[in-house]
């Protein structure tokens, strides 16, 4: 196994979705520890503003602060479970039915 100071993320997992189309995935190339303390402020101040939005009720923004802030944690963390866990060798035929279309 790598060494996980190393890893980097795999531009895995999307976020924040209109239909089946994401606005945003995780980008490739993130060190790994990097990703996780990136999550890690992302996750504590959605706390902080899931907490504000139980004591402020003449607005929503605080509620809405935090759902974007987890949906951001959450997709970093995500990522890195990808990075971390190993994937099955890849057919040929898995890999030609991800391969972009020619042009």
């Amino acid at each position: 196994m790598n060494n996980p100071s190393d890893l980097k993320t795999i531009v895995f997992t999307p976020f924040l979705y209109n239909a089946d189309h994401a606005f945003f995935n995780v980008r490739s190339g993130i060190p790994i520890i990097d990703a996780l303390s990136q999550s890690s402020d992302l996750l504590h101040l959605a706390k902080s503003f899931a907490e504000d939005a139980a004591f402020i009720r003449d607005t929503d923004r605080h509620a809405w602060a935090a759902h974007y802030l987890t949906l951001m944690g959450k997709a970093l963390l995500d990522d890195v479970i990808q990075t971390l866990t190993p994937r099955p060798p890849r057919t040929k035929a898995e890999s030609e039915l991800d391969a972009p279309e020619s042009m």
